[in-house]
């Protein structure tokens, strides 16, 4: 596996791999070990948007369970992107969720310096996730966020990614970005898919 990390890292350069997925998909923990094993840096543009607090008059969205306002998620996801990002390998965890947004995270990405390379598309069915979250609130290992306590704001979640979130997925796949993974296995499992895949799709283009 290790040759085929540093082979990803070199061709990676200071680009950024988004990654995507439906609530509980574990999208998130993918990205992270995905930038730990890379030597990059993971962002989620959900705690960006949660660390801006009333200044995006987000609470009335997101604690119904849909996403950021699409107007303003656009001012901040732009602001960030073009002010805070870190030097070298970006990991993104959703940047960019709502029908449209696409072309705004793309541009400014590659106005920072850090050019989409790969899109990451965690899959598992929607009785998966139910399953997961029934887990979760057993186990209480998602803190007490408000969007993800009730049956109905993750129902809510769900319809929005399949509705707002999956047409964006479908952009990345017409531009030869994508890469489907099979999320319904052990983190360890996943991660080995994402490492597989990703060096098989580097290797196309090298």
């Amino acid at each position: 596996m290790e040759n085929k990390i540093e082979a990803i890292k070199n061709w990676l350069g200071t680009g950024s791999i988004n990654v995507f997925g439906i609530q509980y998909s574990g999208k998130d923990t993918v990205g992270k070990k995905l930038a730990e094993a890379l030597g990059a840096t993971f962002i989620a543009s959900g705690d960006i948007v949660r660390a801006s607090g009333d200044r995006l008059n987000n609470k009335e969205w997101s604690d119904v369970g849909r996403l950021t306002n699409p107007v303003e998620y656009k001012v901040l996801i732009a602001d960030y992107i073009a002010h805070e990002l870190p030097a070298g390998a970006l990991i993104l965890g959703s940047f960019g969720r709502h029908t449209g947004e696409e072309d705004l995270v793309i541009e400014s990405l590659i106005k920072s310096g850090h050019p989409t390379k790969a899109v990451l598309s965690i899959y598992i069915s929607e009785e998966e996730v139910w399953q997961r979250w029934e887990m979760s609130k057993e186990l209480r290992d998602r803190g007490e966020r408000v969007d993800e306590l009730s049956e109905e704001t993750v129902r809510t979640r769900i319809e929005w990614f399949r509705d707002k979130t999956l047409p964006v997925v479908d952009v990345y796949r017409q531009m030869g970005l994508l890469i489907e993974i099979n999320g319904q296995q052990s983190r360890e499992a996943v991660l080995a898919e994402v490492v597989d895949k990703l060096y098989e799709f580097v290797q196309k283009r090298v």
